[in-house]
């Protein structure tokens, strides 16, 4: 099984501490992005940083191939600007830097236009990025306001407009709020085979839902504790035809009590327990909390 979660990566150990966080939790893959999501500051890569992590990584049986690296959110693929393209192109060039081959992309958002507007858009622009050692992978969506990428027919049309390979990262609770019916993944699945194709498949993130099938709401939860369900999850980590895929959890930090909102305790450690031994532990956040005190 290749799990992980997603970890930071800090300007003074970036990759090394994105390895050492992983390994905390008991992980043998994990996610990243190479600066804050939601703005354009990157510090420079360290190369010596990275030739530590690499080392750090074959001790631990860590395989640079199964390491995922998520682009921020701020780029837009459905936007007529060129600063989508252009970012895009510089992150690129970061994860080629790492050594790493695998970067999840969300499609985009249509905004005003008409959603097959913003998918020739998303079409066009990734044309424009151009092939690279770095597979793009296009990330399955809620369909929370206008994103674009909601549906299996979506993610196919972009795949077939893009003039080079690009991959597909399936996230369950996104799946789930966009109305596919997670109790029932052998059909899903088989859905996606024969609309995009398993071969396009390369990186699952498994998360909770806090809503119900089809609210187009996208809120994680933790494993076991949302409306997707521990045995449900347990049945796609564990699926025959998923065995080889990475699969990288994003589910939400816990609070340090009932009245706080700060989330500040991450819970990968103890879901990937739970996930190794296929046992739910109701009592995940009290050991949480307990656990980081």
């Amino acid at each position: 099984m290749i799990i992980g979660s997603h970890v930071s990566f800090k300007k003074d150990m970036q990759l090394l501490g994105s390895v050492k966080e992983a390994l905390s939790y008991g992980s043998n893959t994990f996610m990243f992005y190479t600066g804050a999501p939601q703005n354009t500051v990157r510090e420079k890569i360290d190369s010596e940083l990275t030739k530590e992590a690499y080392c750090l990584m074959k001790e631990n049986n860590i395989d640079p191939n199964d390491i995922i690296v998520h682009a921020p959110y701020i780029i837009n693929m459905a936007s007529q600007n060129d600063f989508a393209v252009t970012f895009l192109k510089e992150e690129i060039k970061r994860v080629e830097q790492l050594g790493l081959n695998k970067l999840v992309l969300h499609p985009g958002n249509s905004v005003k236009l008409t959603g097959n507007e913003g998918i020739q858009n998303i079409i066009n622009n990734l044309n424009q990025v151009g092939k690279s050692k770095v597979m793009i992978l296009l990330e399955t969506m809620s369909g929370k306001g206008t994103e674009l990428g909601k549906s299996f027919e979506e993610i196919k049309q972009i795949i077939d407009g893009v003039s080079y390979e690009l991959g597909v990262c399936l996230d369950t609770c996104h799946i789930n709020d966009a109305g596919y019916d997670i109790s029932n993944f052998d059909q899903v699945l088989n859905d996606f085979d024969q609309i995009i194709g398993l071969k396009h498949l390369r990186c699952i993130h498994i998360n909770d839902s806090k809503n119900i099938i089809n609210s187009h709401k996208d809120r994680h939860e933790n494993i076991g504790f949302g409306n997707l369900g521990f045995d449900n999850l347990i049945k796609i980590i564990y699926h025959d035809k998923l065995k080889n895929i990475p699969k990288i959890l994003e589910t939400p930090y816990v609070t340090k009590d009932d009245d706080s909102k700060d989330r500040i305790y991450p819970p990968y450690k103890f879901e990937i327990a739970m996930i190794k031994n296929k046992k739910f532990n109701p009592h995940l956040v009290a050991d949480i909390r307990n656990y980081y005190k």
